[in-house]
């Protein structure tokens, strides 16, 4: 096991230096530059193209893209700095992205919990009771939750309840540590909404690998001595269907990252969706690249630890 790892981390490397390639040189394909966007403002008042050029020069991006990619790679590996952001004040990327990633993971982890409550007894339920009422309310439901866009949802919840009832979620965050309550209450709708998506998935694939699971021999046998449904179910069958749940939800994880970017957006969440949004929209190139590495490198650590758990809840698996 402790071979795995160590090969899988190895593996990192160049997968996040390529990661790291394809994200610098991709977002320098977008038209203009920061110089560009604060010189269209009219209260800048810069016009001349020496004036420009002296901004590009300010800021570092007079210099070609390769070099300005060495020069970034080289102060994440010499440094362990992803470079200095391109907006007021120039501070460093990294310690924004780890002011904001607080927010982001608690959305996430909202939107994961939420998902879960609601998919895994729904999906256990449907295939213990295939075909009757109850099953059929639940696959309707997660019909809905896949056929659903979670950007349109976000905006309906923003727009109906408040024309029809004069109600909106908080679109302010409090700090914890100031009030709690208020704290949690503003994941609560977004997490509701990131979380129906992942939930739709996951119940589908509990209900299909609990159904396939019930028709097994052993399952059949732990029935025929009389066992009770409750420990048929829990201690038999959903220990073994649960592995490509597993693998589902280890795959739902990067999209909740994702839909988090519009998300974050819509109900003023301070995460680093939206800073990668304001980013994007502001070229703030080293920015935007430390964001995204950071998703890369969550993505990847994510897929290993999914994994590991599969030898946890498997024991016929063994890495080498």
């Amino acid at each position: 096991m402790r071979t795995y790892i160590i090969r899988r981390l190895l593996l990192f490397i160049p997968t996040l230096l390529i990661l790291s390639m394809l994200v610098f040189f991709t977002v320098r394909l977008l038209p203009g530059d920061l110089v560009d966007i604060l010189t269209a403002e009219t209260q800048f008042g810069v016009s001349s193209e020496e004036e420009k050029e002296r901004l590009r020069a300010m800021m570092g991006l007079d210099v070609p893209a390769h070099v300005a990619y060495v020069r970034w790679i080289s102060g994440i590996l010499l440094h362990g700095t992803l470079g200095q952001s391109l907006q007021r004040g120039n501070a460093p990327v990294e310690g924004k992205i780890l002011t904001r990633v607080p927010v982001t993971l608690e959305l996430g982890a909202a939107a994961l919990i939420i998902g879960l409550v609601i998919a895994l007894p729904v999906g256990i339920y449907s295939a213990v009771r295939q075909d009757s009422a109850g099953d059929y309310a639940g696959r309707s439901v997660a019909i809905f939750g896949l056929a659903t866009p979670n950007f349109w949802l976000g905006l309906m919840v923003l727009i109906f309840p408040g024309n029809w009832w004069g109600w909106a979620p908080p679109l302010r965050l409090y700090p914890f540590s100031e009030d709690p309550l208020a704290h949690i209450g503003m994941f609560v709708v977004p997490g509701l909404i990131l979380g129906t998506g992942l939930s739709a998935a996951t119940m589908r694939m509990t209900r299909t690998m609990m159904l396939e699971v019930l028709r097994q021999d052993y399952v059949r046998t732990a029935w025929a001595k009389g066992l009770r449904e409750r420990l048929v179910v829990v201690r038999h069958a959903l220990k073994n269907a649960f592995i490509p749940v597993v693998t589902l939800i280890g795959l739902q994880l990067p999209i909740l990252v994702g839909g988090s970017v519009i998300i974050e957006t819509l109900f003023n969440l301070p995460g680093l969706g939206s800073q990668l949004i304001q980013a994007l929209s502001n070229r703030d190139y080293p920015m935007v690249s430390g964001i995204n590495l950071f998703f890369a490198t969550f993505i990847l650590v994510n897929n290993l630890l999914i994994d590991l758990l599969y030898a946890t809840l498997d024991p016929r698996i063994r890495y080498q």
